[in-house]
């Protein structure tokens, strides 16, 4: 087998192999039929029969002396070296540029030290995680997978073999939220103001949830504790906090969270988290769906967020997060089962700058990088832009998976996260073909590059470009398609007039009927 950068190559010191990975090549000036190569040694295996490789390991307890014997790798010690057919492993592909030599992932070490996959625009990336999916769960059948899905494109892809949730079904209780969701849902001030109001927040969000504590739950609820309460009886503890009022310039404080509470409640885009039907225990049935502790042979479940309104969906990516995370916590001393969180898009949630929103998607989220691993929650992300990912969350991921990649902010990051065995691999980076990528880390035995394997086109997510050569060289029925969208929109965008029973009037409801006026007294 001809070697290149990026390749194998074996020297012979005593009885054993020592395997390396080719970083650079140039010609012999004194003998142009000769190679002079720079080898980055990465481990060592037993000589086997034919002087084929066996019993490889990482590391290094020889090193090779001048005139040592190299020798390219042959088919055979690549198989040897990557090819692993146990029930810990899966297939993914070819390694490059072979055509019988199947390319393995260790599944545990690939899941328990986290993992990242990376590539611009186009480069594969979905249709690569949905392979990398569908081969866990042919190997676990009986897995706990939670893909959050930010564009509805994984869907088709797990059909017949993970359960879709979206807003039209996946009823999440707004009371598991804590404080912090909270707070990012209905405060929207700034500096002081914000933390003012943050402060009678508070005070309500804990009488409310203390009115409706059950007789054996425990008496120190606080704000963060995921105990049902009724949005009637926060917004009755903010009436009579705004009836204790003396001086009427704090009132303003109480009219904007209530405006923004009852806003959030009216508006039926939101419905699938601020429902009153949703006001119930249904914790145990909640996280029994969404974590798939009964799979019923669908042990994906696909969160598709593509109708969630924008100002809300970081809240719910950080609520699945951490309720993936505290679950873990509570059930480490019972019959706890790992899972696998995989978080597409994951730039928007945890962002390199912190100032760019998502605070607590990016809490969550980075917990479980840090910690995860210690419960049995791995972390996967799936990014095209590893730039705006935060470097610390990227460098806890112990497998990187790294696609085609043009931008050169974006090639530098991964470079920087990847470990020094993968990095004569970085120049082909922006020549990887559709489909193509490079791993390296805890799920493969060394780096190297994987032709993927086609999915079937029923397996594909929907991600695919439009073709607009195609599409706009065909007439189509653009009245018929105009009236079904504008149904659609204006269904999920229309704003209900009932709201949650309101509190009984209280003396600061007449304090604000003049700046409330006709809203507040059909409310009240």
């Amino acid at each position: 087998m001809t070697s290149a950068i990026g390749g194998q190559v074996k020297v012979r010191v005593g009885q054993q192999w020592l395997i390396g990975t080719i970083r650079s090549m140039k010609a012999d000036v004194a003998d142009p039929a000769a190679l002079l190569c720079q080898v980055e040694l990465l481990g060592e295996g037993n000589i086997g029969p034919d002087d084929t490789l066996e019993a490889f390991k990482l590391g290094l307890s020889l090193y090779p002396k001048p005139c040592n014997s190299v020798l390219p790798m042959t088919h055979a010690d690549l198989k040897a070296l990557f090819a692993n057919g146990d029930r810990s492993h899966i297939e993914i592909g070819h390694v490059y540029p072979t055509s019988n030599v199947r390319a393995s992932l260790d599944v545990d070490g690939l899941l328990s030290r986290h993992f990242a996959l990376l590539g611009s625009t186009g480069s594969g990336k979905s249709s690569a995680a949905a392979l990398i999916l569908h081969r866990i769960i042919q190997q676990a059948p009986h897995g706990h997978i939670v893909v959050i899905d930010p564009h509805g494109e994984y869907a088709q892809s797990f059909a017949g073999r993970g359960v879709v949730f979206n807003v039209e079904n996946l009823a999440l209780p707004y009371w598991l939220m804590n404080f912090e969701e909270h707070c990012e849902v209905f405060v929207t001030n700034e500096g002081m103001e914000r933390e003012l109001d943050k402060a009678i927040l508070a005070r309500c969000l804990a009488k409310a949830r203390i009115k409706n504590m059950a007789d054996d739950a425990p008496s120190d609820v606080t704000v963060d504790s995921p105990v049902p309460y009724l949005m009637a009886d926060m917004l009755g503890a903010l009436d009579a906090e705004m009836g204790k009022l003396q001086n009427s310039s704090e009132i303003s404080r109480y009219v904007r969270l209530k405006n923004r509470i009852n806003e959030v409640a009216r508006d039926n885009r939101y419905s699938f988290m601020f429902n009153r039907m949703l006001v119930a225990d249904t914790m145990k049935s909640f996280l029994a769906r969404v974590l798939r502790m009964e799979s019923d042979g669908k042990p994906i479940a696909i969160l598709d967020l593509s109708g969630v309104p924008g100002d809300i969906v970081s809240v719910v990516v950080a609520l699945v997060a951490r309720i993936v995370m505290d679950h873990a916590i509570w059930a480490r001393s019972d019959d706890h089962r790992p899972v696998l969180l995989v978080c597409e898009e994951a730039h928007r949630y945890i962002p390199a700058e912190t100032n760019m929103g998502a605070a607590s998607a990016r809490r969550s989220l980075e917990r479980i990088a840090k910690e995860g691993r210690k419960y049995g929650v791995s972390l996967g992300l799936i990014s095209q832009r590893p730039s705006d990912l935060a470097e610390g969350t990227l460098s806890q991921c112990g497998t990187i998976l790294t696609m085609r990649l043009n931008n050169e902010r974006d090639q530098q990051r991964i470079r920087n996260a990847m470990p020094d065995g993968g990095r004569s691999f970085l120049d082909a980076l922006p020549a990887l073909r559709k489909g193509e990528c490079i791993i390296s880390g805890e799920g493969v035995t060394l780096p190297i590059r994987v032709r993927l394997d086609h999915l079937a086109e029923d397996l594909r997510p929907r991600s695919e470009d439009p073709s607009f050569s195609q599409i706009w060289g065909a007439q189509g029925d653009s009245g018929h398609a105009l009236d079904s969208t504008i149904k659609r929109w204006r269904n999920k965008a229309a704003v209900v007039a009932t709201a949650y029973d309101a509190p009984a009037a209280s003396p600061g409801l007449a304090l604000l009927k003049p700046v409330l006026g006709q809203r507040l007294d059909k409310a009240s």
